[in-house]
């Protein structure tokens, strides 16, 4: 049953990370300039799940894998009085779709939910053996 348990944290673990990920996303997503000051648009960045937990050498549960930069082309405005524009007059802004970032907040929170469900049923269950055994 601890194994259960396990694998239910290495879930919850995971959606935490993948919900800063999309929070960080979503926080940037008219982000131009990088810390230095420089014409930069923030790259959205992607939370890569797979399965196990390579910390504990088990093939239970899941983890983060890596966190991507998408490849996806920036949006360009028309802004032709900006010092970012190009020859065109457009300026690059991130390629974030704030409506496709809270969709996937959305299902993230719900997976973290259901991990904790299980990891209430898990302690549930193993209450119930120990009086059994008691």
């Amino acid at each position: 049953m601890f194994g259960t348990l396990d694998v239910s944290v290495s879930g919850m673990i995971a959606q935490r990370t993948r919900m800063d990920v999309l929070s960080s996303n979503i926080a940037n997503k008219d982000t131009i300039l990088n810390a230095d000051g420089n014409y930069s648009p923030f790259r959205r960045r992607l939370a890569v799940l797979a399965p196990g937990d390579p910390s504990r050498g088990s093939g239970d549960g899941v983890h983060v894998r890596q966190i991507e930069l998408d490849d996806a082309p920036f949006k360009k405005r028309f802004e032709p009085g900006s010092p970012y524009a190009d020859e065109s007059g457009y300026v690059e802004y991130p390629n974030i779709d704030s409506t496709h970032e809270m969709i996937n907040a959305m299902s993230a929170s719900r997976s973290y939910e259901a991990n904790i469900t299980v990891a209430e049923s898990t302690k549930s269950m193993m209450q119930s053996n120990l009086r059994l055994l008691g």
